[in-house]
């Protein structure tokens, strides 16, 4: 039986080494790819909610602080969102 979470119907176990760097070579990609995605979302995100103007080289006291909790909240949010994320795939894998 395979890992229904990663391909469904393929044992992993039993593919060939080369096969096995192939696929681990492409889940390392896919991750850094969605990590890049979270860290430009957030800087987009952060940045338009609390930067106000350029009339500055530095950001003000007011937007340091507002970028920081931004930060802050993204970041407790997405590990929230992935810890629900891998409970929910938890409780699927133990249903099989």
């Amino acid at each position: 039986m395979g890992d229904k979470g990663l391909l469904p119907g393929v044992d992993v176990a039993n593919l060939p080494e080369e096969d096995k760097n192939r696929l681990a070579n492409v889940i390392d990609m896919l991750q850094i790819r969605d990590s890049l995605k979270m860290y430009n979302s957030l800087v987009e995100s952060c940045f338009n909610d609390c930067v106000d103007s350029f009339t500055r080289k530095s950001l003000t006291k007011q937007e340091e602080t507002c970028v920081r909790r931004c930060a802050e909240k993204f970041l407790k949010h997405s590990m929230r969102v992935g810890m629900r994320f891998g409970e929910l795939n938890q409780g699927a894998a133990t249903q099989d």
